[in-house]
């Protein structure tokens, strides 16, 4: 007497759905011997089609994650030659490429230090400016109020006779 294949699909009120199959059975198996014995057809052509699709996605992102392992240096061991020069060849390039793409933001990054400095000593150079122009107003002022405490004032006229034998 055989064994039975049993599978269980529930989908929950969230429409999350699960699955329990038989051991060595799948629920794609179970539903086309479904469908060869009771000759109800469950797929139609474009579910086929959809069923086509997800396998070959299914295949393609083994593929990739196998690839990817490779690029991380893991599971090499597998390859041949021909394959471990190609993969040589990618991380070569690879790596080039970051090494520009970084010295490109060191560059970026030397400029702008530049920049700032450029700027701090233009800013230094204003403020330097500015102290300058309040120390002459400051001591614009300070003769001014000198000038005006001064009683009195010696003026040199050019008329003086002993002025007159220096010049």
């Amino acid at each position: 007497m055989g064994r039975a294949k049993v599978s269980v699909v529930i989908v929950n009120s969230s429409n999350k759905m699960f699955e329990y199959c038989s051991p060595n059975t799948t629920l794609a198996s179970q539903l086309q011997s479904y469908q060869d014995i009771s000759r109800t057809k469950l797929w139609d052509a474009k579910h086929e089609e959809l069923s086509k699709e997800i396998e070959r996605i299914d295949n393609e992102n083994k593929s990739m994650q196998i690839r990817l392992r490779h690029l991380n240096g893991e599971d090499v061991t597998s390859l041949h030659l021909p394959e471990l020069a190609s993969l040589e060849a990618t991380l070569d390039t690879g790596l080039r490429r970051v090494r520009n793409w970084k010295m490109e933001e060191f560059d970026k990054i030397a400029q702008r230090d530049q920049d700032l400095e450029d700027e701090n000593k233009r800013l230094r150079y204003m403020l330097q400016q500015q102290e300058m122009g309040m120390a002459v107003a400051a001591m614009d002022s300070n003769v001014r109020e000198y000038q005006q405490q001064m009683p009195f004032a010696f003026r040199v006229q050019p008329n003086q006779p002993n002025l007159h034998e220096r010049m």
